[in-house]
């Protein structure tokens, strides 16, 4: 759906809450990015209604957190979050408040909320005659930071941070999506509270990671969880990278964090961030000819981020700097990063596999044709190829094995590079073979030739098996 559509369905809600008699307003992360030029993914409302009361507007609402004034509004351009003004007592398990009390102002609903930056208010019906300008709502200094390019904590942030101590992380992650500054007081806060971040849900942790990987600046990001101690909590294999220095002939650019972060650094783009000209169906960006670079996915950012999360506990130096079999180190140790996390496991193998395979690309012109293609044929291949691109990039920057690669994915049709096998168990039977583990070893040897363009027939693929193991038969 349009952004714009979304826009005009919350805006339908605010004049409806309205026109009941009730103040209603936009609020959070729609309005501070529509302030900065961009088209929201969501939009919520915020109203002096309470939440029976929107109910009894709105039948179809969905009640999931009306225990903390907040309903959703389903529409079918996209659900709209309506919450009623109100102030929060104290938090006991650093995210739900243990009481929550009904406002009737804006601006005291503007002021148990987050960051500057997330509480403003905008009236959209005055939007239409006078611009955002004329819409705003600002009772916390919001505007003002926007443009100083600030992440400023709304009052105390050592009392922001313990009422939710996700909020440390979510102050990283806008410092470095919008490349903005963190406020010095809300790093001192961050930083005298950062341990308190370990007793926050993994998945809201993993969800944080995942996005200040996949936002636009995750080498800032993460340069920023480190700066402010969050990354020894949450990802302590990843801090333990600084300072693990490599072979300077492979890694001239040094230690295996500064390697990691020029990963980073240079991960695919995300999808522009929508504008004001943008609203309407759009077509993805054009890629130069022959560009296969895949979308930027959680599971490639994290394939980059942990590539060499082995190498730390495997450093040893003898004749030179060694890291023996880091990669299968490091593999084990992603899996139970993943799932430490709770990535999905479908995810989970992935970034697994890009870890395992990572090394691989060194030996790809030495490889027998069938190799290559079985290596083409790996689930995702492109974020293979695209790590491997980018591990070169920040290294030696020999992309000579990385061309003959993405030279062969683009000129092999998919049905050679996994063709229909010329043979099955039941053939192998009919022959005179007994079942067992042998099967495997024929049929393997069978898919070698037929990959190598030296067998294309069942009839050859049986006089093949007849020569390779012909005492084998009953």
């Amino acid at each position: 759906m349009s952004p714009s559509l979304k826009q005009e369905a919350a805006t339908e809600i605010v004049a409806e809450l309205r026109r009941a008699g009730f103040q209603a307003y936009l609020v959070g992360g729609c309005v501070r990015d529509l302030v900065m030029g961009r088209l929201p993914k969501d939009y919520d409302v915020a109203t002096e209604a309470t939440p029976s009361e929107v109910c009894r507007l709105f039948p179809e609402s969905l009640t999931v957190g009306a225990q903390f004034g907040v309903l959703v509004v389903p529409r079918p351009e996209g659900n709209v979050e309506v919450a009623t003004f109100r102030s929060d007592g104290r938090y006991d398990d650093g995210r739900h408040p243990v009481e929550v009390r009904y406002s009737k102002t804006a601006q005291e609903d503007v002021r148990r909320r987050d960051f500057t930056i997330n509480g403003l208010l905008l009236d959209p019906l005055a939007v239409p005659q006078g611009g955002i300008a004329a819409g705003l709502r600002d009772y916390v200094g919001g505007l003002a930071d926007i443009h100083a390019g600030l992440i400023r904590t709304i009052g105390d942030p050592v009392e922001r941070f313990r009422e939710d101590h996700l909020r440390m992380m979510r102050a990283v992650r806008f410092a470095a999506r919008f490349k903005f500054e963190i406020d010095p007081s809300a790093v001192a806060a961050i930083r005298r509270l950062a341990p308190q971040i370990a007793g926050v849900s993994r998945e809201r942790v993993r969800d944080e990671i995942i996005k200040i990987l996949t936002e636009g600046q995750a080498r800032r990001g993460f340069e920023l969880l480190d700066e402010t101690g969050l990354l020894a909590i949450v990802l302590p294999e990843v801090k333990a990278m600084q300072g693990v220095a490599q072979p300077p002939e492979f890694h001239p650019e040094g230690d295996v964090w500064t390697h990691t972060m020029m990963m980073l650094e240079g991960l695919p783009s995300p999808a522009p961030a929508l504008t004001a000209q943008d609203a309407g169906p759009r077509l993805p960006p054009l890629e130069a000819e022959g560009s296969t670079r895949p979308p930027l996915t959680p599971t490639l950012a994290l394939g980059v981020l942990l590539h060499d999360v082995g190498k730390p506990p495997t450093f040893t130096v003898r004749e030179r700097i060694r890291f023996d079999n880091h990669v299968e180190v490091g593999a084990k140790m992603a899996e139970d990063i993943c799932q430490r996390l709770r990535l999905p496991s479908r995810e989970t193998e992935r970034v697994v596999e890009l870890v395992r395979h990572h090394l691989r690309f060194k030996d790809f012109p030495r490889m027998r044709r069938s190799t290559q293609l079985r290596f083409l044929r790996l689930d995702g291949f492109e974020e293979h190829l695209e790590l491997h691109r980018l591990d070169c990039l920040s290294s030696h920057r020999h992309l000579e094995n990385y061309e003959m690669a993405r030279r062969l994915l683009a000129e092999t049709p998919p049905q050679v590079i996994k063709p229909s096998p010329l043979l099955g168990g039941d053939d192998l039977i009919a022959e005179g073979y007994p079942p067992g583990p042998l099967f495997k070893q024929i049929l393997r040897t069978v898919e070698d030739a037929q990959l190598e363009g030296k067998i294309k027939s069942r009839e050859e693929a049986l006089q093949l098996v007849t020569e390779q193991f012909p005492g084998n038969r009953r």
